[in-house]
């Protein structure tokens, strides 16, 4: 199914049309409503009246989250504060938090864009959405809520945790569709088994999945363990929360709605752009926001563009899977390392032993630790130390997987 088939499948010369246009118009709202803008693009020596073509976006200055957090709260809105109607917040774990401001035409952005995305999950009228992301000032939960109400889905607004109940709903409720962390819905698919459900009587037929880094080993166990179609969603707060792209049926990458997001991909090192099919650093430009809209943002999310129409007749280009941030580049014996190469390494094996595993014979137990050693140093270049731990001794997330702790400054 397609939600909007006129701007999904737009011939991609009319969508280029669209974008100049959306494009001149943003840059121009943001120079005459947005002084801390108007001042970047002042030192820039850009004006709106720069912007001839698309290849004029590279002109424009590039946007930093520290941007964001050096105008906090509102600074960077460019719309008058009666219009605001709704306020959302990133974690600000490492610092201010980033504020986005949403008009009602921001609302109702939203509410397209997340339509689309469930809608590539075979979200229709007739189903049951079960929304387990965080409702609150972080976008998961609402995100997922106003697309869904779009569609005119039966809507669950459960929120995150509270696992047994999330359960016990999905099978008395008759739950078709699931929206949450990749890594929660791992946990509820161990707690299933542990309270003895049967997956004969949950109704799941997709599940979107995002807010985290992920791999494809990730979405074989989801597929077996919930017996669904796991489809990978992406988004960030700064741009509007999810339903910046999403992948649709034949998983070849996620489609980005170019309509209202210009996605570019640059060497994080040289700020330049790259070729399609090379990987870099994701940078998107809002071009139908009203309330806060952010020109070249750079997400520090590592990702390659593929351009040939997919087989699902969407014309929308395609975002490989995130493999890493630009900022998480961990520099060890002179290698670079993303912590999802390690990752994709760990999921082919569970370090967390089974029970079955962990009661084997300390023969078997050591050769496993070395399988999994020589795996990752085939991988990424480095050998590393491995330890088997208990089951159920690493924490479980209902929330986004802290993917790194670097403990190398710790005495």
């Amino acid at each position: 199914m397609i939600w909007n088939e006129k701007a999904e499948c737009m011939p991609v010369k009319e969508r280029e049309t669209l974008q100049l246009e959306r494009l001149k118009s943003i840059v121009e709202r943001v120079y005459k409503n947005v002084p801390y803008y108007k001042k970047k693009l002042d030192d820039s020596k850009v004006t709106p009246a720069s912007i001839v073509s698309l290849s004029d976006i590279t002109k424009l200055p590039l946007t930093t989250k520290d941007d964001l957090r050096s105008t906090y709260p509102f600074g960077i809105f460019s719309a008058p504060q009666e219009d605001i109607v709704e306020i959302h917040t990133s974690s600000g774990t490492t610092g201010k938090p980033v504020v986005a401001g949403y008009t009602l035409g921001d609302i109702d952005l939203w509410s397209e864009v997340m339509a689309r995305c469930l809608t590539m999950a075979g979200a229709g009228k007739q189903d049951i959405v079960q929304n387990a992301y965080g409702y609150g000032l972080f976008t998961g939960g609402l995100g997922v809520h106003y697309g869904a109400r779009r569609i005119g889905a039966n809507i669950v607004p459960i929120s995150a945790g509270n696992s047994k109940k999330q359960l016990e709903i999905m099978a008395d409720f008759g739950t078709t569709i699931i929206a949450c962390t990749p890594s929660y819905a791992l946990h509820l698919s161990e707690l299933m088994k542990e309270e003895k459900i049967d997956l004969k009587k949950i109704k799941l037929k997709a599940g979107t999945f995002g807010a985290e880094m992920w791999t494809e080993k990730m979405r074989d166990e989801l597929e077996k363990r919930l017996n669904l179609l796991a489809l990978n969603i992406y988004g960030l707060t700064e741009l509007i929360g999810p339903g910046v792209a999403h992948e649709c049926t034949e998983k070849c990458g996620l489609h980005i709605f170019e309509d209202h997001f210009f996605p570019e991909i640059i060497s994080p090192e040289t700020l330049q752009p790259v070729p399609d099919g090379q990987k870099g650093e994701l940078v998107l430009t809002s071009l139908t926001r009203e309330g806060s809209p952010l020109i070249r943002f750079r997400t520090k999310d590592i990702t390659a563009f593929h351009r040939e129409k997919c087989k699902c007749g969407r014309t929308l280009v395609r975002m490989e899977r995130i493999t890493g941030r630009s900022d998480d580049m961990l520099k060890i014996r002179g290698v670079i390392v993303f912590p999802s190469q390690i990752e994709k390494a760990l999921l082919e094996v569970q370090v967390e032993a089974s029970p079955a595993v962990f009661s084997d014979e300390v023969k078997h137990i050591e050769e496993m630790k070395l399988k999994i050693e020589k795996h990752i140093e085939h991988t990424i270049g480095i050998r590393v130390k491995v330890t088997l731990v208990e089951p159920k001794s690493i924490p479980r997330s209902e929330g986004k997987a802290k993917r790194v702790i670097d403990k190398r400054g710790i005495l």
